[in-house]
Protein backbone atom coordinates (compact mmCIF):
# COMPACT_ATOMS: atom_id res chain seq x y z
CA UNK A 1 0.00 0.00 0.00
CA UNK A 2 3.03 2.63 1.02
CA UNK A 3 4.87 1.49 -1.80
CA UNK A 4 1.72 2.15 -4.11
CA UNK A 5 1.49 5.55 -2.74
CA UNK A 6 5.05 6.17 -3.43
CA UNK A 7 4.88 5.22 -6.95
CA UNK A 8 2.02 7.58 -7.32
CA UNK A 9 3.40 10.66 -6.02
CA UNK A 10 6.58 9.86 -7.77
CA UNK A 11 4.14 10.04 -11.09
CA UNK A 12 2.43 13.32 -10.04
CA UNK A 13 5.99 15.18 -9.29
CA UNK A 14 7.24 14.45 -12.81
CA UNK A 15 3.83 15.05 -14.66
CA UNK A 16 3.96 18.60 -12.81
CA UNK A 17 7.92 18.95 -13.74
CA UNK A 18 6.76 17.99 -17.61
CA UNK A 19 3.99 20.42 -17.59
CA UNK A 20 6.35 23.37 -16.43
CA UNK A 21 8.69 22.58 -18.97
CA UNK A 22 5.83 22.33 -21.32
CA UNK A 23 4.71 25.43 -20.68
CA UNK A 24 8.05 27.48 -20.18
CA UNK A 25 8.75 25.88 -23.91
CA UNK A 26 5.32 27.41 -25.14
CA UNK A 27 6.20 30.78 -24.13
CA UNK A 28 9.72 30.75 -25.64
CA UNK A 29 8.43 30.05 -28.85
CA UNK A 30 5.59 32.70 -28.40
CA UNK A 31 7.95 35.68 -27.79
CA UNK A 32 6.86 36.20 -23.90
CA UNK A 33 9.25 37.04 -21.21
CA UNK A 34 12.79 37.11 -22.63
CA UNK A 35 12.73 34.86 -24.96
CA UNK A 36 15.34 35.54 -27.73
CA UNK A 37 14.30 36.59 -31.01
CA UNK A 38 14.26 34.52 -34.27
CA UNK A 39 17.10 35.52 -36.90
CA UNK A 40 14.57 36.38 -38.67
CA UNK A 41 12.32 38.77 -37.04
CA UNK A 42 15.64 41.01 -36.35
CA UNK A 43 16.43 41.52 -39.92
CA UNK A 44 15.62 45.01 -41.47
CA UNK A 45 13.17 45.13 -44.61
CA UNK A 46 15.40 45.34 -47.92
CA UNK A 47 15.14 48.71 -49.49
CA UNK A 48 12.87 49.11 -52.58
CA UNK A 49 14.64 48.67 -55.44
CA UNK A 50 15.55 51.51 -57.62
CA UNK A 51 13.10 51.54 -61.24
CA UNK A 52 14.68 50.74 -64.71
CA UNK A 53 15.22 53.62 -66.35
CA UNK A 54 12.97 53.53 -69.40
CA UNK A 55 14.87 54.69 -72.49
CA UNK A 56 11.80 55.09 -74.72
CA UNK A 57 9.16 57.20 -73.14
CA UNK A 58 6.11 57.03 -74.64
CA UNK A 59 5.50 61.27 -73.97
CA UNK A 60 7.48 63.96 -73.47
CA UNK A 61 6.53 67.48 -71.52
CA UNK A 62 9.26 70.57 -71.29
CA UNK A 63 9.31 73.04 -68.61
CA UNK A 64 11.94 75.88 -68.80
CA UNK A 65 12.83 79.38 -69.90
CA UNK A 66 13.25 80.90 -73.16
CA UNK A 67 15.49 78.45 -74.43
CA UNK A 68 13.30 75.88 -74.36
CA UNK A 69 11.02 78.07 -76.27
CA UNK A 70 13.09 78.52 -79.32
CA UNK A 71 13.41 82.40 -78.31
CA UNK A 72 15.35 84.51 -81.14
CA UNK A 73 15.95 81.20 -82.82
CA UNK A 74 13.83 81.74 -86.11
CA UNK A 75 13.28 85.47 -86.14
CA UNK A 76 13.93 88.57 -83.83
CA UNK A 77 12.07 88.77 -80.73
CA UNK A 78 10.10 85.91 -81.00
CA UNK A 79 9.43 82.31 -79.28
CA UNK A 80 9.70 79.63 -82.24
CA UNK A 81 8.99 76.47 -80.06
CA UNK A 82 8.89 74.35 -83.22
CA UNK A 83 12.97 74.29 -82.84
CA UNK A 84 13.15 73.85 -79.71
CA UNK A 85 15.29 71.11 -78.69
CA UNK A 86 13.08 69.65 -76.42
CA UNK A 87 9.46 69.30 -78.37
CA UNK A 88 10.36 71.00 -81.21
CA UNK A 89 9.38 69.53 -84.95
CA UNK A 90 12.01 71.00 -86.97
CA UNK A 91 14.03 68.96 -89.11
CA UNK A 92 17.20 70.40 -88.70
CA UNK A 93 16.98 70.44 -85.28
CA UNK A 94 15.40 66.72 -84.94
CA UNK A 95 13.96 67.35 -81.16
CA UNK A 96 14.51 65.32 -78.14
CA UNK A 97 10.92 64.69 -78.79
CA UNK A 98 11.34 63.80 -82.19
CA UNK A 99 13.97 61.26 -81.40
CA UNK A 100 12.51 59.80 -79.17
CA UNK A 101 8.89 59.40 -80.45
CA UNK A 102 8.98 59.41 -83.99
CA UNK A 103 5.98 60.48 -85.37
CA UNK A 104 3.90 60.25 -82.56
CA UNK A 105 5.95 63.49 -80.96
CA UNK A 106 3.21 66.03 -82.33
CA UNK A 107 0.47 63.95 -80.40
CA UNK A 108 2.48 62.96 -77.41
CA UNK A 109 4.73 66.10 -76.38
CA UNK A 110 3.99 69.31 -74.68
CA UNK A 111 5.95 72.56 -74.34
CA UNK A 112 5.11 74.94 -71.22
CA UNK A 113 8.18 76.70 -70.97
CA UNK A 114 7.94 80.41 -71.06
CA UNK A 115 10.18 83.22 -71.73
CA UNK A 116 11.74 85.49 -69.02
CA UNK A 117 11.01 82.02 -66.89
CA UNK A 118 12.93 81.99 -63.43
CA UNK A 119 13.12 78.59 -61.15
CA UNK A 120 10.55 80.45 -59.08
CA UNK A 121 8.00 80.03 -62.09
CA UNK A 122 8.85 76.14 -62.49
CA UNK A 123 5.90 74.66 -60.26
CA UNK A 124 3.28 76.30 -61.80
CA UNK A 125 4.89 75.05 -65.15
CA UNK A 126 4.93 71.41 -63.44
CA UNK A 127 1.89 71.48 -62.28
CA UNK A 128 0.36 71.49 -66.17
CA UNK A 129 3.22 69.37 -67.08
CA UNK A 130 2.01 66.18 -64.45
CA UNK A 131 -1.77 66.88 -65.69
CA UNK A 132 -0.62 64.88 -68.89
CA UNK A 133 1.13 62.32 -66.66
CA UNK A 134 4.38 62.72 -69.23
CA UNK A 135 6.36 59.44 -69.80
CA UNK A 136 9.73 62.23 -69.35
CA UNK A 137 9.84 65.58 -68.27
CA UNK A 138 12.68 67.87 -69.45
CA UNK A 139 13.87 71.03 -66.72
CA UNK A 140 16.26 73.82 -68.17
CA UNK A 141 16.22 76.28 -65.68
CA UNK A 142 18.01 78.99 -64.00
CA UNK A 143 19.86 81.44 -66.68
CA UNK A 144 17.41 83.78 -65.57
CA UNK A 145 18.41 83.65 -61.95
CA UNK A 146 21.97 84.47 -63.03
CA UNK A 147 20.73 87.03 -65.39
CA UNK A 148 19.89 90.18 -64.12
CA UNK A 149 20.40 93.63 -63.96
CA UNK A 150 22.86 93.58 -61.03
CA UNK A 151 24.54 90.59 -59.60
CA UNK A 152 22.78 91.34 -56.52
CA UNK A 153 19.50 90.47 -57.62
CA UNK A 154 20.34 87.42 -58.34
CA UNK A 155 18.35 84.02 -56.73
CA UNK A 156 20.08 83.05 -53.93
CA UNK A 157 20.94 79.43 -54.08
CA UNK A 158 19.06 78.23 -51.24
CA UNK A 159 16.05 79.61 -52.61
CA UNK A 160 16.73 78.09 -55.94
CA UNK A 161 16.88 74.90 -53.99
CA UNK A 162 13.84 75.18 -52.36
CA UNK A 163 11.95 76.10 -55.17
CA UNK A 164 13.55 73.12 -57.61
CA UNK A 165 12.43 70.77 -54.86
CA UNK A 166 8.98 71.78 -54.36
CA UNK A 167 8.87 71.36 -58.31
CA UNK A 168 9.92 67.81 -58.25
CA UNK A 169 7.58 67.89 -55.26
CA UNK A 170 4.71 68.82 -57.39
CA UNK A 171 5.27 66.47 -60.09
CA UNK A 172 5.73 63.43 -57.90
CA UNK A 173 2.38 64.43 -55.80
CA UNK A 174 0.55 63.97 -59.56
CA UNK A 175 2.78 61.84 -61.80
CA UNK A 176 4.81 59.64 -59.43
CA UNK A 177 6.19 57.25 -62.42
CA UNK A 178 7.31 60.40 -64.84
CA UNK A 179 11.16 60.18 -65.16
CA UNK A 180 12.65 63.37 -65.25
CA UNK A 181 15.97 64.82 -67.19
CA UNK A 182 17.62 67.82 -65.90
CA UNK A 183 20.07 70.07 -68.02
CA UNK A 184 22.76 71.54 -66.37
CA UNK A 185 22.54 76.00 -66.39
CA UNK A 186 24.18 76.67 -69.63
CA UNK A 187 28.11 78.71 -69.18
CA UNK A 188 27.49 82.30 -69.35
CA UNK A 189 30.91 83.42 -69.03
CA UNK A 190 31.79 81.40 -72.07
CA UNK A 191 28.53 83.19 -74.16
CA UNK A 192 30.40 86.36 -72.73
CA UNK A 193 33.41 85.60 -74.33
CA UNK A 194 32.20 84.14 -77.33
CA UNK A 195 29.80 86.82 -78.08
CA UNK A 196 31.45 89.47 -77.91
CA UNK A 197 33.66 88.70 -80.97
CA UNK A 198 30.48 90.29 -82.89
CA UNK A 199 30.04 93.75 -83.21
CA UNK A 200 26.16 93.73 -84.01
CA UNK A 201 25.80 91.43 -80.84
CA UNK A 202 27.33 93.88 -78.07
CA UNK A 203 25.44 96.74 -79.26
CA UNK A 204 22.22 94.62 -79.10
CA UNK A 205 23.59 93.39 -75.24
CA UNK A 206 23.69 96.93 -74.66
CA UNK A 207 19.42 96.96 -74.96
CA UNK A 208 19.55 95.02 -72.01
CA UNK A 209 20.15 91.56 -72.39
CA UNK A 210 22.02 90.13 -69.08
CA UNK A 211 23.10 92.72 -67.81
CA UNK A 212 24.59 90.87 -64.56
CA UNK A 213 27.34 88.97 -66.93
CA UNK A 214 27.29 91.35 -70.30
CA UNK A 215 27.43 94.60 -69.61
CA UNK A 216 30.08 96.35 -70.58
CA UNK A 217 30.91 93.57 -72.76
CA UNK A 218 34.76 95.29 -73.57
CA UNK A 219 35.18 96.28 -69.97
CA UNK A 220 38.39 93.90 -68.96
CA UNK A 221 38.90 95.89 -65.27
CA UNK A 222 38.30 94.04 -61.97
CA UNK A 223 35.38 95.21 -61.10
CA UNK A 224 33.98 93.96 -64.62
CA UNK A 225 35.98 90.96 -64.42
CA UNK A 226 34.55 90.66 -60.68
CA UNK A 227 30.92 90.62 -62.02
CA UNK A 228 31.76 88.03 -64.37
CA UNK A 229 33.16 86.02 -61.19
CA UNK A 230 30.34 86.20 -59.65
CA UNK A 231 27.63 85.44 -62.05
CA UNK A 232 29.96 82.51 -63.29
CA UNK A 233 29.87 80.88 -59.80
CA UNK A 234 26.59 81.68 -58.76
CA UNK A 235 25.56 79.37 -61.99
CA UNK A 236 27.99 76.97 -60.96
CA UNK A 237 26.60 76.78 -57.71
CA UNK A 238 23.17 76.81 -59.08
CA UNK A 239 24.27 73.68 -61.41
CA UNK A 240 25.51 71.47 -57.88
CA UNK A 241 21.72 72.13 -56.14
CA UNK A 242 20.04 70.65 -59.66
CA UNK A 243 22.64 67.66 -59.46
CA UNK A 244 22.21 67.10 -55.62
CA UNK A 245 17.83 67.50 -55.86
CA UNK A 246 17.91 65.17 -58.66
CA UNK A 247 20.18 62.61 -57.05
CA UNK A 248 17.81 62.07 -54.24
CA UNK A 249 14.52 61.45 -57.05
CA UNK A 250 14.61 57.86 -58.00
CA UNK A 251 13.54 58.83 -61.14
CA UNK A 252 15.34 61.73 -62.57
CA UNK A 253 19.04 62.38 -64.09
CA UNK A 254 20.94 64.84 -64.60
CA UNK A 255 22.99 65.75 -67.36
CA UNK A 256 26.31 65.80 -65.24
CA UNK A 257 27.00 69.47 -66.63
CA UNK A 258 27.27 68.37 -70.08
CA UNK A 259 25.11 71.32 -71.29
CA UNK A 260 27.36 73.98 -69.31
CA UNK A 261 30.52 72.00 -70.37
CA UNK A 262 29.76 72.08 -74.22
CA UNK A 263 32.14 74.38 -76.43
CA UNK A 264 29.55 76.44 -78.21
CA UNK A 265 30.89 78.75 -80.65
CA UNK A 266 29.30 81.37 -82.96
CA UNK A 267 27.35 79.09 -84.95
CA UNK A 268 24.87 78.11 -82.10
CA UNK A 269 24.15 81.62 -80.78
CA UNK A 270 21.21 83.87 -82.22
CA UNK A 271 22.13 86.30 -84.87
CA UNK A 272 19.59 88.39 -83.49
CA UNK A 273 20.55 88.44 -79.50
CA UNK A 274 24.43 86.28 -79.75
CA UNK A 275 22.44 85.33 -76.50
CA UNK A 276 20.20 82.57 -77.05
CA UNK A 277 20.95 79.01 -79.09
CA UNK A 278 20.17 79.18 -82.55
CA UNK A 279 18.43 76.41 -84.85
CA UNK A 280 22.11 74.96 -84.35
CA UNK A 281 22.37 75.66 -80.80
CA UNK A 282 19.23 74.09 -80.24
CA UNK A 283 20.27 70.65 -82.34
CA UNK A 284 23.05 70.47 -80.29
CA UNK A 285 21.24 70.54 -77.24
CA UNK A 286 18.48 68.08 -78.75
CA UNK A 287 21.73 65.74 -79.10
CA UNK A 288 23.34 66.16 -75.61
CA UNK A 289 19.52 65.32 -74.25
CA UNK A 290 19.09 62.15 -76.25
CA UNK A 291 22.37 60.85 -75.25
CA UNK A 292 21.59 61.52 -71.63
CA UNK A 293 18.25 59.73 -71.77
CA UNK A 294 18.87 57.29 -74.02
CA UNK A 295 22.56 55.99 -71.81
CA UNK A 296 22.80 52.84 -70.39
CA UNK A 297 22.78 52.33 -66.52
Amino acid sequence: MQDSRRSRRVRTTAAVFAAGALALTAGCQSGGGHAAASPSASKKPSPSPSPAWNRSPKSVAAVGDSITRGFDACTVLADCPEVSWATGSDAQVDSLAVRLLGPAAPANSWNYAKTGARMADLPAQMDRAAAQHPGLVTVMAGANDACREDVSDMTPVNTFRTEFETSLRQLRAVSPKSQVYVSSVPDLKRLWSTGRGSALGKQIWKLGICQSMLADADDLGAVATERRTAVHDRVVSYNKVLGDVCAKDRACRYDGGAVFDYAFDGDQLSPWDWFHPSRNGQGRLAEIAYRKVTAGG
